[in-house]
């Protein structure tokens, strides 16, 4: 077996109307299904990026207020998961004004050598990578995987 491509993203999330705004109005996610319409409504929300690569990229799946929360410190699971948003600082400085502009906090900004990233949090705590390649990098070279991080100055 060999993976061609990772396809979709599946999170459970404790409000789905919080959720579904996060992605959809501060990510700008493309809504394909909100689950709370329609004469039978189910507790999902499925979105794609704006380039519409295949049917879903991402869903949420409701499971309530009272569901537990993330645990906190070294534990065993997701870290975070990475979105691209360009390929220029430019971009990335329009990405950091609209979380500024939404109120989300940016928990961390690195220089990876290869990308420039921030690092955010959605509503219920998974962390989210925000990067763009960073242009000209020759990433046949597997050092550069190993490039000190460093903190990022935008």
């Amino acid at each position: 077996m060999q993976v061609k491509e990772l396809g979709h993203l599946v999170l459970y999330v404790r409000s789905l109307a919080t959720s579904a705004h996060f992605y959809r109005d501060v990510l700008g996610w493309r809504p394909i299904l909100d689950g709370t319409l329609g004469p039978n409504p189910m507790p999902v929300a499925a979105f794609n990026a704006p380039g519409g690569r295949t049917h879903h990229e991402l869903l949420l799946i409701e499971v309530g207020p009272d569901a537990a929360a993330l645990p906190q410190g070294r534990r065993v699971g997701m870290y975070h998961f990475g979105l691209k948003v360009g390929t220029s600082d430019d971009e990335l400085r329009q990405a950091l004004a609209t979380l500024r502009a939404n109120d989300v906090t940016v928990l961390g900004a690195s220089d990876h050598g290869m990308t420039h990233s921030l690092y955010i949090a959605d509503p219920d705590g998974n962390e989210i990578e925000l990067y763009i390649d960073v242009p000209g990098v020759d990433w046949d070279d597997p050092a550069l995987m190993a490039t000190e991080i460093k903190p990022l100055q935008l």
